[in-house]
């Protein structure tokens, strides 16, 4: 089942690609979202130079969506439209862990593509910190780029995901995976890199 995975650079897509790669599914491309404005990736904030070598790495081509705040979902659909006959794509999917909010996005613009929304991570709340020691425990590595300031220390930035981060995460009243955007973060290396 040919897939395109929404892909920010960051330690859930990282990980829902593994999840995929795991289960034997297709991920032919990696789409990626970047304002119009200012050339950098959504919600990370990630120059896309950096975004092509991780793909190069992986030997996945990655497609952009240049887009804004008031068109973001209809060039999310007209994109996945053109990519679905270039790849001859029958599903796509996303790292979101849990917040239904996110997943019905996604499920309602598989449903106007003719795609399958796949979710290789969801599950509950409660679990999200046993994806995070999983996620450390495969290998992978990765950095905190951005940071809510409101929510968790300025001098994390640049702070390795590790053993460590995961026991100080977790004194702190957010989702230990940053789900709600309490942190983000760029993976450098991992198992599934080929280089």
């Amino acid at each position: 089942m040919n897939t395109v995975l929404s892909f920010s650079g960051g330690k859930d897509a990282m990980f829902a690609l593994y999840r995929l790669q795991q289960q034997r599914i297709p991920v032919v491309c990696l789409v990626t979202t970047v304002w119009k404005n200012n050339g950098k990736t959504v919600a990370h904030d990630e120059r896309t130079d950096r975004i092509e070598e991780q793909a190069a790495r992986l030997g996945i081509p990655v497609e952009w969506i240049v887009t804004d705040f008031e068109n973001y979902t209809t060039d999310f659909q007209q994109k996945l439209n053109h990519l679905k006959d270039t790849y001859q794509l029958e599903a796509v999917a996303f790292g979101d862990i849990y917040l239904q909010g996110h997943r019905q996005w996604g499920e309602n613009l598989a449903e106007a593509t003719g795609l399958e929304a796949l979710y290789p991570l969801w599950t509950d709340k409660e679990k999200a910190i046993d994806l995070l020691h999983q996620f450390v425990d495969a290998g992978f590595k990765s950095v905190i780029i951005k940071i809510d300031e409101k929510k968790l220390p300025s001098e994390w930035l640049g702070r390795e995901i590790d053993e460590s981060f995961i026991q100080d995460i977790v004194k702190f009243d957010v989702c230990p995976l940053g789900e709600s955007g309490e942190y983000h973060t760029f993976v450098y290396d991992g198992p599934n890199f080929k280089k």
